[in-house]
C-alpha cells in the first residue's frame, strides 16, 4: 500500500483533498520562478486600468465640450428688440430744486416690461456708494421691496483685502471686481455711474454729478425716499507735506499704479548705464504705516523680490534692495494682540524688513522721506532722510468730501472722520427714517450723556429729579438697548451706583448722573473702519429695510409712525467681531479676540481660504483660484501694465 501511495506521488505531483488541489513543494517553487503568468497578469490589468483612464478621460472631456456647446447655442442667439416702450419722463426730464437741475424721475427701462412697471411705483432707495456696505445690504433685499437706484463713480465693487496681492501681480486686478450692474440686476434695479456731491433733505434729492455725453461734468438731481449713505472714506493727511509724491492703496486704480511704479523702477535700475545711487533709491520701498495693509504691502513687495525679481533681473537688483515700514507707535499691527505684533516684527527681522517704530513722517520729497524719531531717555527728537522712489501712504482715513458735507448741514455733527449715527444706523440730526449712512463714513454715537434727559424722564418714575438703584438699574436697561455697544461697560451695576453716589443718600443727583455717564461714553470705543464692520452692516440695514416693507401694511394699520419704525421692526445694530488676519510674507497671523493664531505655509493657505469664501461670486473665486495656481506654477506677470 505505501509502496503504491509513493508511486501515485511520483506521478501525480499534485494532490487534491476534497475540493482544494495541493501543489508539491517543487511545483509550487517552479511556478514562482519560472512560470510568465504573473508577469502576464500584473500587464493586462495594468493596460485595462489605463483604457478605463483613458477612456473616462475622453469622456469626461466630450461631455464638457458638449454642454459647453449647447450652453453657447442657448446664449449667442439672434435676438432683437423691437419697440421698447420708454418712460417720457427718462427722455425728457423735469427740472427742480435750488439749483433748478434735471430731476431723474424716471429711468430707460423702468416700463420696458410689467415687473418693472410695478417696480417703478415702490418707495426709492437711493444707495450712494458701491463698497463693502453697499453690497452687503442689497443682498439682503428682496426684488419688489424697492425702486433701487445704486450710485458709484466705479462701476464696480472691489475685493479691497486683497489689493496688496494685486499690487505686486501676485493675482490679477479683474479677479478682485465684480460689476455693480450685475449685482443689483437680481433687483430689476439702476445704476448711475457718478458722484454724490450734494444734498437737499428738505425736498428729499440727492445732487449728482455724472460725465454727460459731450464728456463735461454735469449734475442731476436724483429723488428719494429712503438714502443710505456708504461712499466709504479718504487717506487722513496728518497735516504731513508732499503727500502728493506718495501713493496711495483704496482703489484698483491705485494698485495698478503701485504696480507700474515697481516695474518701472525695477527696469531703471537694470540699466548699466543707472549709478549705483541712483539704484539703491529707486529699489528703496517705503511704507508709512504699520496696520494691516501697509504690512501686507510690504510683505507683498518682499515676495515680489525674493520669488520673481531674484530669477528674471540682474542679481544686483535684488541685493540693493531696501524695504522700510514707518510706524508711529511702537509695534506693528497694534491693534492685534501682542503675540501677533512680535511675530510679525520677528518674520520682518528674519526677512531684512526695517521697522522704524515710534517714529513719525514730517515729510515727503520726490527723491526721499524725512521723519522724526524721539530718544526714549531725553525725549529729544532725531530727523532722518531715506532715500526713496516709491513711498505708500497708509496711516488712517479721514471724512469724504460728501460726507463733510452732509455733516455741515446737521447740528451736533462733531466727528472729524465720519458723520455719526446712532444705533439704527440713521444719520443723527437728519429726518428720521430718511437718511442712513453705514462703512467707513459712518461712526456709531458713543455719547450716552446726550441722552441724558429723556433716560431721566423715563427712569424717573416719582419724578423727584433723583435715580436711586431701582430707576438706575431700569436706565441701564434702556441704556443697553440704546448703545448695544456700552452693554460691557455696564455689567457692574449696584457698584457703579455706589461709586457716583458722592453723598451717599442713596440716589443719584443729576450732575452725579452726568458725571457717570460721561465716564462711560469715553471708554466706549468706536468701531474700527474694516470691511467686516461695512459688510455687517449692510447687511443688517438691507434685513431691516426689507422688514420694513413686509410689514408697511402692520405699520400703518397700528399708526406706527415713519420715525419710529426702525423700533419697531429691528434691535439696534450689535457688531460681532470675527477675527482679524493679515499676510506677511508666505506667512498669515489671525487675531480672534481671546484666541491668536500665526504660522508659515499652513497659515497663508487659511487666510487664501478664508478670502476665497468671501468673495462676491463664483465668477470672482474661479478667477482668484486661477491667479493662485498661475503664481504658484509659473510665477507672478511681471509685465507693465
Amino acid at each position: 500500500m505505501l509502496r503504491t501511495a509513493l508511486s501515485r506521488r511520483a506521478v501525480y505531483p499534485a494532490l487534491r483533498v476534497g475540493a482544494h488541489r495541493y501543489p508539491s513543494p517543487q511545483v509550487r517553487l517552479a511556478s514562482t520562478t519560472s512560470s510568465p503568468r504573473p508577469f502576464l497578469y500584473r500587464t493586462r490589468l495594468c493596460l485595462r486600468w489605463t483604457g478605463y483612464a483613458a477612456a473616462s478621460t475622453v469622456l469626461g472631456v466630450t461631455l464638457i465640450t458638449g454642454a459647453i456647446f449647447i450652453h453657447d447655442a442657448f446664449t449667442y442667439t439672434d435676438a432683437h428688440v423691437d419697440k421698447v416702450p420708454v418712460s417720457p419722463l427718462a427722455l425728457q426730464p423735469e427740472t427742480g430744486g435750488p439749483k433748478n437741475l434735471p430731476v431723474v424721475g424716471a429711468f430707460l427701462s423702468d416700463i420696458e416690461d410689467p415687473e418693472n412697471e410695478r417696480i417703478s411705483q415702490k418707495p426709492r432707495l437711493v444707495i450712494v456708494g458701491g463698497g463693502w456696505g453697499a453690497v452687503g445690504l442689497l443682498s439682503k433685499l428682496s426684488l419688489g421691496d424697492y425702486h433701487v437706484t445704486l450710485i458709484s463713480p466705479d462701476t464696480f465693487t472691489t475685493f479691497t483685502p486683497l489689493l496688496p496681492s494685486a499690487a505686486v501681480g501676485t493675482v490679477q486686478v479683474r479677479s478682485l471686481i465684480e460689476p455693480l450692474r450685475k449685482i443689483i440686476a437680481r433687483l430689476e434695479g439702476h445704476f448711475i455711474s457718478g458722484k454724490a456731491v450734494d444734498l437737499v433733505m428738505s425736498e428729499r434729492l440727492l445732487e449728482v454729478e455724472v460725465i454727460g455725453p459731450d464728456g463735461s461734468p454735469k449734475s442731476i438731481y436724483v429723488p428719494y425716499d429712503k438714502l443710505v449713505i456708504g461712499v466709504g472714506s479718504v487717506s487722513s493727511t496728518h497735516g504731513v507735506a508732499g503727500l502728493e509724491h506718495c501713493l496711495q492703496l483704496k482703489t484698483i486704480a491705485d494698485a495698478l499704479q503701485i504696480r507700474r511704479r515697481i516695474m518701472d523702477n525695477f527696469e531703471k535700475a537694470s540699466l548699466p548705464t543707472t549709478t549705483p545711487e541712483e539704484r539703491r533709491r529707486l529699489l528703496s520701498f517705503v511704507v508709512c504705516g504699520g496696520g494691516p495693509t501697509g504690512v501686507e504691502a510690504a510683505a507683498e513687495i518682499y515676495d515680489l523680490c525674493q520669488e520673481d525679481i531674484m530669477q528674471y533681473y540682474p542679481k544686483i537688483c535684488r541685493q540693493e534692495v531696501s524695504i522700510h515700514v514707518i510706524q508711529s507707535g511702537e509695534h506693528i499691527l497694534n491693534t492685534y494682540s501682542e503675540a501677533i505684533s512680535k511675530y510679525a516684527e520677528d518674520k520682518f527681522a528674519r526677512d531684512g524688513v526695517e521697522l522704524v517704530t515710534g517714529a513719525r513722517v514730517s515729510s515727503v520729497h520726490p527723491n526721499h522721506v524725512v521723519y522724526t524719531e524721539k530718544d526714549k531717555g531725553t525725549g529729544e527728537s532725531t530727523e532722518y532722510e531715506i532715500p526713496a522712489n516709491f513711498v505708500l501712504w497708509s496711516t488712517g482715513i479721514a471724512m469724504n468730501p460728501f460726507t463733510s458735507k452732509v455733516a455741515g448741514y446737521l447740528p451736533n455733527q462733531v466727528h472729524k472722520k465720519a458723520i455719526e449715527v446712532d444705533s439704527h444706523l440713521r444719520v443723527k440730526g437728519a429726518p428720521l427714517g430718511d437718511v442712513y449712512a453705514i462703512g467707513d463714513c459712518a461712526t456709531l454715537e458713543t455719547s450716552i450723556v446726550a441722552h441724558l434727559l429723556e433716560l431721566v424722564d423715563e427712569a424717573d418714575k416719582n419724578k423727584d429729579g433723583k435715580i436711586d438703584l431701582a430707576e438706575w438699574e431700569f436706565m441701564v436697561k434702556s441704556i443697553k438697548r440704546m448703545m448695544p455697544m456700552s452693554e460691557k461697560h455696564l455689567d457692574r451695576v449696584k457698584e457703579l451706583f455706589e461709586l457716583y453716589d458722592k453723598d451717599k443718600d442713596e440716589s443719584l443727583t443729576l450732575n452725579e448722573l452726568a458725571v457717570m455717564l460721561q465716564d462711560i461714553g469715553n471708554k466706549i470705543t468706536s468701531l474700527p473702519a474694516t470691511a467686516q464692520v461695512a459688510s455687517q452692516q449692510g447687511k443688517y440695514l438691507g434685513a431691516k429695510l426689507h422688514r420694513l416693507t413686509k410689514r408697511d401694511a402692520s405699520l400703518t394699520k397700528n399708526m406706527i409712525s415713519r420715525e419710529a419704525a426702525d423700533e419697531f421692526v429691528s434691535k439696534p445694530f450689535s457688531y460681532h467681531h470675527l477675527g482679524s488676519l493679515a499676510y506677511i510674507g508666505n506667512a498669515a497671523v489671525f487675531d480672534f479676540g481671546k484666541y491668536s493664531f500665526m504660522g508659515g505655509l499652513w497659515a497663508m493657505y487659511a487666510w487664501r481660504s478664508i478670502y476665497f469664501s468671501e468673495q462676491v461670486s463664483s465668477r470672482t473665486k474661479a478667477l482668484l483660484m486661477t491667479d493662485w495656481i498661475i503664481r504658484g506654477i509659473w510665477g507672478r506677470d511681471l509685465s507693465r501694465l
